[in-house]
């Protein structure tokens, strides 16, 4: 257990930060409400923006070699960022997407894993499931999951692809095989029921944990943002939770392990996630705390 007061602030004034990821020396993050992609050195200095999305950014991840993609929320596309700068369409995922885009995990070869809301969350609709899609390097979609209860943070460990499930209060694992494809899911841990109910008021008060953003360490454990309980988790397979890293007053919604030696675990901060509460709003923070385990 740690104490809120070991955290320190890296970056502050935005209006919500998703989709951390850490790559060649500098932290990448998506601010949603000011439709900005972002980079910065791991003490929060020399911020750049790399990208405006004006259907608001979320999950990052690369190309083989090196093009940035971004998930482009609202007009279910993934973006591509090309060698001069420039944003060209990668993918039209709306023929798949019943909810806004949502977080996203690259593989090496260039295949994402993109998932959605599934329903309109934030004016409280009835729970829908959503299955992830895979887009390939060539921007062709595939359907390669059952539906699943809010996909959200994603990391690959290997040949596995562990995806937390928010409104599942699990982490679901598939395996992947060579052309992409995804076994069957199973539980990589699970913290709870999958609520019984499609109303969003019923199902929120039903849940230990909210997996949200997710990342995995050197020693093949997850740590989990849980965007209820203000915390971050350190969880190996089979859900035994090893530790529990609280940040106050104020939630956390994704994390991600960088800096020089892999083991600063940088949180993405905000005092709520409704959206009515954040877009106009600069109270969004990106925390860090030092670890023991660097990342994978």
């Amino acid at each position: 257990m740690t104490n809120p007061t070991e955290l320190s602030t890296v970056l502050e004034k935005y209006s919500f930060l998703e989709g951390p990821r850490w790559r060649n020396g500098r932290l990448w993050l998506s601010d949603f409400y000011t439709h900005q992609v972002l980079s910065a050195r791991a003490d929060g200095s020399d911020v750049r923006v790399e990208a405006e999305v004006p259907g608001q950014p979320s999950g990052l991840g690369w190309l083989p070699d090196g093009r940035l993609l971004i998930v482009s929320m609202r007009d279910h596309t993934i973006l591509r960022r090309e060698g001069d700068g420039s944003l060209v369409e990668h993918a039209d995922l709306s023929a798949h997407a019943t909810g806004v885009l949502n977080d996203m995990v690259v593989d090496d070869r260039g295949r994402a894993y993109v998932g959605n809301f599934g329903f309109d969350l934030m004016n409280g609709a009835p729970l829908r499931p959503a299955p992830l899609v895979r887009v390939d390097p060539d921007g062709r979609t595939t359907v390669v999951t059952e539906p699943l209860h809010f996909p959200n943070g994603a990391v690959i460990m290997g040949n596995t692809l562990v995806v937390a499930e928010t409104f599942g209060q699990r982490l679901s694992a598939f395996d992947i095989d060579s052309d992409g494809n995804l076994s069957d899911r199973r539980d990589w841990a699970s913290f709870g029921a999958v609520p019984a109910t499609d109303d969003l008021n019923e199902a929120l008060p039903q849940l230990s944990v909210g997996p949200d953003g997710i990342a995995a360490d050197s020693e093949g454990a997850v740590w989990v943002a849980d965007a209820l309980g203000n915390r971050v988790l350190r969880v190996r397979e089979g859900g035994e939770i090893v530790q529990e890293i609280f940040t106050g007053e104020t939630g956390v919604y994704a994390c991600v392990l960088g800096g020089d030696d892999g083991r600063t675990l940088f949180l993405c901060t905000a005092p709520g996630f409704a959206e009515h509460e954040r877009r106009d709003t600069r109270e969004a923070v990106l925390q860090a705390v030092q670890v023991e385990v660097p990342g994978a």
